[in-house]
């Protein structure tokens, strides 16, 4: 995006943030300087039979030290699969976050692997665990049509606004990025 992108000339270098849910914030963290402890997954993986899981079982998990992005200066981290980080995993990350947690989890994350990586961050962050909330709660509010072909990803737990959610959610979202990259 900073090189051949058309928008390159709109992108400020200095500024650049992160946003990552569920994979996608495993993902983030890792940019950020985390380094996974693929072993820290394995009694996550005793109840799973999921393709990486079964993947870890046989010890085919990469061996070469994994990509960060000095560039990005501030991250939000919402739901991120975390069953990859051990106390010393997140040894490295520097910048701020901010991470969310759902209440009740899902898909293979759970909120005590968050709360473990809220435990174990070493930089300035904030942690917020959304009361009533799903995993799924992180994605925008679905219509109906989508609603329909796709349930489990577009209900939410009985007296759970997603609406209301994301209208908060959002503006503190945005809040924290201005704080940590500069308002313009």
């Amino acid at each position: 995006m900073l090189d051949a992108s058309p928008a390159a000339s709109n992108i400020d270098p200095q500024r650049i943030g992160f946003f990552g849910f569920s994979r996608g914030g495993y993902t983030g963290l890792v940019a950020i300087g985390a380094n996974p402890d693929w072993t820290a997954a394995t009694a996550f993986c005793q109840e799973s039979s999921s393709h990486w899981c079964e993947q870890i079982r046989r010890k085919e998990f990469p061996t070469q030290p994994l990509a960060h992005d000095p560039k990005i200066k501030a991250a939000v981290i919402a739901d991120p699969l975390s069953v990859f980080f051990a106390a010393d995993s997140l040894a490295s990350v520097k910048v701020p976050v901010q991470l969310w947690a759902s209440e009740h989890g899902g898909d293979g994350v759970r909120n005590r692997g968050i709360g473990n990586v809220d435990r174990n961050l070493p930089s300035q962050h904030e942690y917020h665990v959304v009361a009533n909330s799903g995993h799924f709660a992180f994605l925008s509010p679905c219509p109906p049509a989508l609603a329909k072909a796709v349930p489990e990803i577009c209900a939410d737990m009985p007296d759970f606004d997603r609406v209301a959610f994301h209208k908060q959610f959002n503006a503190d979202v945005l809040t924290f990025l201005r704080a940590q990259l500069g308002d313009r």
